[in-house]
């Protein structure tokens, strides 16, 4: 699926625990930060201008290195260091990651290939994840996932106060909340987490 789907999706995982907007925030990131490992593409499509007609790098290194068990202890080991409610926003972290992956073996085909997810790296090569009736990357199911997620996303932050974009900035989401509730009335029973107060 597409990091903005995943960024959605991640979001509002942490969004469904009474957690503080930067522990939101980590969840977020954890459950989009696994598609770093696609950067790959980058080189091979500036660096390299496609001029051995493969895309080497992300091929071989994309759904791989931030795709497994080890990255996700990782993100929840950064979780517990930074977080506000340690448990829960390693729990949420956790939750998100393996969404991420849930999300990438349902819908993320390839026009010629079918993703696998190593998931036991380092530990183990065996036991890769895969799906062979994962939907292309721009099918219907996937565009249909991102709109329900934006449902999610809309609902939360006419409800709660709070939206995505408080991961950019804290005016925009107030502005993108205050519009909502002045076209939909507002929410009667708003709950800001008390660390989202100051």
């Amino acid at each position: 699926m597409s990091p903005v789907t995943h960024l959605l999706l991640s979001w509002s995982v942490g969004s469904a625990f009474p957690l503080a907007k930067k522990d939101r925030i980590l969840v977020a990131v954890a459950g989009a930060v696994p598609d770093v490992d696609g950067i790959g593409l980058l080189w091979d499509l500036w660096v390299n201008r496609g001029a051995t007609g493969d895309l080497a790098l992300w091929a071989g290194f994309h759904h791989v290195l931030g795709h497994n068990i080890a990255f996700c202890l990782a993100l929840v080991a950064c979780a517990c260091f930074l977080a506000t409610r340690r448990a829960l926003a390693c729990l949420a972290v956790f939750l998100a990651f393996h969404l991420h992956l849930a999300c990438d073996l349902a819908g993320s085909r390839g026009p010629d290939q079918v993703w696998s997810i190593p998931y036991l790296l380092p530990f183990s090569k065996a036991g890769d994840l895969a799906w062979t009736g994962q939907w292309p990357l721009n099918s219907w199911q996937n565009m249909l996932v991102t709109v329900a997620a934006l449902a999610f996303v809309i609902f939360t932050a006419w409800k709660k106060g709070v939206s995505p974009l408080e991961i950019f900035s804290e005016r925009a989401n107030a502005g993108f909340v205050d519009a909502l509730r002045k076209r939909f009335g507002a929410s009667s029973d708003l709950q800001i987490p008390e660390d989202d107060k100051r």
